[in-house]
């Protein structure tokens, strides 16, 4: 049974790398047939823009920075800034498409004690937010400024979860005073009518590939963007991300991939049928002027086929790692995680220009925040401020230093983009389904800019906790004689032995390689995750220890023939991956983009140790322990 299963993955896989391929393809060439014709989008200028929002964004809220208390904003504002001083705000070394690259954004995991954010290959571990709580139990792992900061990050996140909570059902815009916002966000939306009118052409949709934000970083933007395999966050696939709690993390992170059972995007996963034909209700004359031209029409029908086909893949692709059901959101609102995000544009030589509707200059990519439980809403302060004073750039009515959001829905090739222009210290919140069912990208303005992304993360598999549980649950299986020392198994069923492998997998490669490939970085300014990681390391030696055991009890002659030639079979796989994920990661730790990192921020390739280690029960290369399994498999 598990080899036919073998055997069908195996298919599964390959096809899945040639459709990949063929996608690619597709890609460039419907990108070639576009040219220069752009997909229409709303700015607040533009005639049906309120429409527009209500009928097809109407989970989105804007929330105008005056509307805040104004201590508040202080508070936070000088809480980024102390953040970005001390040098908590860093550039993740993540994976797309099997390379390294860079993100564009700096940052930062700030959360719930023991929490982590999973994207693009890249685990993030949060430094915790002191809360009244925290501080009350004297848990201080940060000096004082940067204790503070934390607190004034988490009387933000105290601040949103009571407010996303309290919004009515139409609420779009919360007011300063009356008419005070409607008149700003007209007065900004000015500065956006000329990329408006120069994208009124007629045009088709796109499927974005999600990115952990989509990181601009993706060199590979000049492709047609495509749905997410993964949603990491539950395990949130690629898509910076997914920033990935892996998956395909986040709000401002273009989600994340994860080494776990792959899932499909919220979309699939309520076996949702996209429509085709729905269209908003704003008419075509607001949106550009003329008439639909022939060739755009057959390309909208082209591009509508290949979603069609690209979903149906990603369904039959996926069919044999059905997920277990998505954990929903229920009120009130909590979030566990915020995401902080700082870019400058001046400092970046060069940002993608958004492909499809023509918005302008991107930071981040088109994507879906990932790896959060479903239907949970995602909070966003934004705060712009000047390069080198720090001061915040206020009331800015030129084009270039005005920060926006754009948004649009997925698999929809007739519905036009929003866009939506951000003062600094304003807020936009994403409730019910928006995130699932739309995606957006961040446009980049002339100043620096903060953003702190607040979500409720899915974190079944994500926290210290969850990996302390799984490690006594290997190690129950291990009895140590209290009088020698000497160690044996209690069991050597093949179901618990492959439970045992599975979980001495995923603390390596999940949690101590994580860590580790991120440097220093994080006992650089809070000791929080110090001792938590010296335990689970001490644990993954145990695991050794029982993988040391389990391979002799397979070469021990005179076993059972059936049951060992199982239990070889079992052992022969979790080495064999675990071989694989060792080379990758000691060629992570290496690479060229590893090397022009700063010591204290490098990439540590750790567990690691030689070939004549006492200390190890067994050797780092796995080489020669896989062929003495598979030379006994062969003989049996």
């Amino acid at each position: 049974m598990r080899a036919r299963q073998c055997k069908h993955n195996s298919r599964n896989m390959k096809r899945s790398g040639d459709s990949e391929g063929e996608k690619r393809r597709k890609r460039r060439r419907l990108l070639h047939e576009f040219g220069d014709q752009k997909i229409p989008f709303l700015g607040p200028t533009d005639q049906g823009f309120q429409q527009l929002w209500d009928s097809s964004y109407s989970g989105l809220v804007l929330r105008r920075s005056c509307s805040l208390p104004a201590d508040l904003h202080g508070r936070v504002q000088g809480a980024l800034l102390t953040l970005r001083k001390k040098g908590c705000l860093l550039r993740d070394l993540v994976r797309v498409r099997d390379r390294d690259v860079f993100t564009t954004v700096s940052r930062a995991l700030l959360g719930e004690p023991g929490h982590t954010y999973r994207y693009l290959d890249t685990r993030l571990f949060a430094i915790p937010w002191h809360s009244e709580d925290m501080e009350a139990k004297g848990q201080n792992c940060c000096d004082p400024d940067l204790r503070a900061a934390c607190n004034a990050v988490w009387e933000l996140n105290t601040f949103f979860c009571s407010d996303v909570s309290q919004l009515k059902e139409g609420d779009r815009l919360t007011h300063c005073a009356k008419g005070e916002a409607e008149a700003k966000l007209g007065k900004e939306g000015d500065t956006e009518s000329k990329h408006s009118d120069d994208s009124k052409n007629s045009g088709g949709d796109s499927e974005s590939r999600q990115s952990e934000e989509g990181d601009t970083e993706s060199k590979h933007s000049e492709e047609w963007d495509t749905e997410s395999k993964h949603s990491e966050e539950g395990f949130s696939g690629p898509k910076q991300g997914e920033w990935e709690t892996g998956s395909r993390h986040s709000s401002e992170e273009g989600e994340s991939s994860q080494a776990k059972p792959v899932e499909m995007g919220s979309e699939h996963s309520e076996g949702k049928v996209p429509s085709w034909t729905s269209k908003t209700s704003v008419d075509a004359k607001s949106v550009g002027p003329g008439t639909q031209e022939k060739p755009m029409v057959e390309l909208k029908h082209s591009l509508s086929d290949y979603h069609i086909e690209d979903k149906e893949e990603q369904e039959s692709r996926q069919g044999c790692f059905q997920p277990s059901s998505p954990k929903m959101c229920s009120s009130p609102c909590k979030f566990n995680v915020t995401l902080l995000n700082y870019m400058d544009p001046a400092a970046v030589s060069q940002l993608k220009e958004e492909p499809y509707y023509g918005m302008g200059k991107m930071a981040v990519g088109w994507h879906h925040d990932e790896n959060l439980i479903t239907h949970s809403p995602v909070a966003v302060y934004s705060y712009s401020c000047l390069k080198d004073q720090g001061e915040s750039s206020e009331g800015g009515t030129s084009e270039k230093a005005c920060w926006r959001i754009g948004l649009k829905v997925a698999w929809d090739i007739h519905t036009p983009g929003l866009m939506l222009p951000l003062e600094s210290g304003d807020c936009y919140y994403m409730r019910e389904d928006l995130n699932s069912t739309h995606q957006h990208c961040v446009l980049a303005g002339e100043n620096a800019r903060f953003s702190s992304t607040h979500r409720v993360a899915e974190c079944s598999s994500g926290t210290l906790t969850y990996i302390q549980s799984q490690c006594q649950d290997a190690l129950s299986n291990l009895h140590t004689d209290p009088e020698t020392g000497s160690h044996s198994l209690l069991t050597l069923l093949p179901t618990t032995l492959q439970h045992c492998e599975a979980i001495h997998n995923e603390v390596e490669f999940e949690w101590l390689r994580q860590y580790w490939f991120q440097g220093q970085r994080y006992a650089r300014f809070c000791s929080w995750w110090t001792r938590p990681m010296e335990q689970l390391e001490k644990d993954w030696r145990l695991m050794e220890t029982m993988t040391m055991l389990f391979l002799a009890t397979v070469e021990e002659e005179g076993q059972a023939g059936e049951g060992r030639r199982e239990m070889a079979e079992t052992l022969l796989s979790a080495l064999t991956d675990r071989q694989q994920q060792r080379q990758t990661w000691r060629d992570r730790c290496h690479s060229s983009l590893a090397q022009t990192l700063p010591p204290e921020e490098a990439p540590v390739d750790r567990p690691f140790w030689g070939v004549d280690d006492p200390s190890m029960p067994l050797p780092f290369d796995l080489a020669d322990i896989i062929n003495r399994v598979e030379s006994l498999l062969w003989r049996m």
